[in-house]
């Protein structure tokens, strides 16, 4: 249990969070799946997976494949849609006293305006909308909107409909994460998301064919921490101002004090859930734990404290 003589509260933007502790866009599914494992309501927050103004097939199987201290995947933001997450998940996910944030993305500007419009009807337990700009995109010269600075910030503006903060979900596989998330903050974007999972490829031993029935694929897990560590803090030190929400490798205490450490005001744990779907609270205890060792009595102070 998270010690109670340790305040857990933590502000990412506007928005005052009981605890510091997320789970990550994509690992969680939309609702209610992690909640036979673990006390949804005791999270800072649960990230929804990534949903578009229409409902997306994804991409061919397999879609999954371990690496060493992680996995690569290449699920292609298979999805309902927003309307059908309003109209037949939302209700039961809120029932749980959960603190949602809603994820979104899009192959153009217009399927982010789509998108965000949609959730400009949800419930109040909605707090915040992640905007997903670690996506492929039609519109611009490369191939995922968070390569691109101006591009990014069309984006951040066109999702003002949702009525609610925004945070961009920035990609460290650029170096242009600095220029983008300072785009993207004077278009709107109320906090920054660092790091969405890095490219990868691998191959099957067997068939020597890729292992990803899309080819490449995306990498996430133990191995991409020190990678998402420096993303926060050199966007911090270049951006102090702005609030970070760390993810990347997160399956420990430490880990999580490591992002704070960095400047990220919360954390986001993701693919740590698949070996341990109760992993998301664990990693809050025992950020509690190390924090009470060192008398650090409020987790918000640990921010930036390197």
């Amino acid at each position: 249990m998270t010690d109670s003589a340790i305040d857990t509260r933590v502000k990412v933007g506007s928005i005052e969070f009981a605890a510091p502790i997320m789970t990550a866009s994509g690992t969680a599914g939309y609702g209610t799946e992690l909640g036979a494992y673990l006390d949804l309501a005791g999270l800072g927050a649960v990230v929804t997976k990534s949903l578009a103004a229409y409902e997306w097939a994804g991409n061919p199987a397999p879609r999954v494949h371990q690496t060493p201290q992680g996995m690569i995947n290449a699920i292609g933001l298979q999805g309902p849609g927003v309307e059908y997450w309003l109209e037949n998940v939302l209700p039961d996910f809120i029932a749980t006293g959960a603190t949602i944030v809603a994820s979104i993305w899009g192959r153009s500007v217009d399927d982010y305006r789509r998108a965000a419009d949609l959730l400009a009807q949800a419930p109040d337990a909605v707090v915040a909308v992640e905007v997903n700009l670690s996506c492929p995109n039609l519109e611009g010269r490369g191939s995922i909107f968070a390569h691109d600075v101006a591009l990014s910030a069309e984006v951040m503006a066109a999702t003002e409909g949702c009525g609610r903060p925004r945070w961009a979900k920035l990609s460290a596989n650029t170096d242009r994460i600095i220029d983008v998330a300072e785009a993207v903050a004077g278009a709107g974007a109320e906090a920054v998301t660092c790091i969405n999972t890095l490219l990868g490829m691998a191959y099957d031993e067997v068939t020597l064919e890729p292992a990803l029935g899309a080819g490449g694929g995306g990498l996430s897990g133990r191995a991409i921490h020190p990678v998402a560590v420096r993303a926060v803090h050199d966007v911090h030190e270049a951006l102090p101002a702005l609030p970070i929400v760390g993810v990347g490798g997160i399956a420990s205490g430490w880990d999580a004090a490591e992002m704070l450490l960095a400047g990220a005001s919360a954390v986001q744990v993701g693919t740590a859930t698949f070996a341990d779907p109760a992993a998301p609270i664990k990693v809050q205890d025992e950020l509690c734990q190390w924090a009470g060792a060192r008398g650090i009595h409020r987790l918000a102070d640990v921010t930036a404290l390197a």
